[in-house]
């Protein structure tokens, strides 16, 4: 059943994430359409015109759809802002209908970004990967990303033989037993959200901004730490990556993330 997006969208470039690193099992790239585990239920999403071919769509669905393929991002207004930059306004031609996609569940994005922690991003997705079939369920060919309680009853022992390291292992558990409200992060200011992420045994400014971009989607994340976009605006733009997010505001969330795809594919 087609789910409308808001355009401009392009399914290829938008789900490029998932073919790029390895099989990510939670968000599986299959015979052309992405599967995704939706409360028990796998959903297959796969292109069409003015949106997206879903399988099966329902009220259930639809917001875990809509908020993996990034539909919340405001296209249009970045793309004017960016028309004057001289980095940006090719990166925008030549990644038209680019919508970054989101983690729909809070508890997934800071798992991840703990898996991602100094290790590069294939050996990420392997990790995760393996995390997810040993702990999710199976639902057709994509897995769930494992529940917080599952995670909860895991020992370090479990979470070291599918490649976490002692500590990656102890954050993560820790996280999941921790009293921190997952939910209510997204009713929070920025700050605010930083502030209960860093609190986190494990969890630190990285995490908390990737965690503000790749789940709130919020306008002016802008993950400093990152090695990667710090080699982009030192290349690109022959400045400190701090120096740079003041310039790209309000839109340094849609920035990064087009600086990093479009090198990424320019390398490809």
């Amino acid at each position: 059943m087609l789910l409308p997006l808001p355009q401009p969208y392009d399914f290829d470039v938008s789900t490029e994430r998932f073919r790029a690193f390895g099989a990510d099992r939670a968000n599986l790239w299959h015979e052309g359409g992405l599967h995704r585990v939706v409360a028990g239920r796998e959903v297959r999403i796969e292109p069409a015109a003015g949106g997206v071919d879903v399988d099966p769509l329902d009220d259930v669905t639809r917001p875990a759809v809509l908020k993996l393929l990034g539909a919340e991002f405001e296209l249009d207004p970045f793309y004017a802002w960016a028309s004057d930059d001289p980095v940006l306004a090719p990166l925008t031609v030549r990644l038209a209908g680019f919508r970054p996609p989101l983690a729909p569940d809070p508890l997934e994005a800071l798992v991840s970004s703990i898996t991602a922690q100094q290790v590069s991003l294939f050996a990420a997705f392997a990790i995760r990967s393996r995390l997810i079939e040993r702990f999710g369920e199976r639902a057709g060919h994509a897995y769930a990303f494992p529940t917080r309680e599952r995670l909860a009853r895991a020992s370090d022992d479990e979470l070291v033989a599918v490649g976490f390291s002692g500590r990656k292992a102890e954050y993560t558990i820790a996280l999941a037993r921790s009293d921190l409200a997952l939910d209510e992060l997204a009713s929070l200011d920025d700050d605010e959200v930083r502030a209960r992420i860093t609190a986190q045994r494990g969890l630190g400014p990285w995490s908390a901004e990737w965690f503000l971009a790749r789940h709130l989607a919020r306008p002016r994340a802008w993950p400093a730490g990152d090695l990667a976009l710090r080699k982009a605006a030192e290349l690109l733009y022959g400045v400190e990556v701090h120096e740079l997010g003041p310039r790209l505001d309000p839109f340094q969330n849609l920035s990064a993330h087009y600086l990093l795809t479009g090198a990424r594919l320019a390398v490809a």
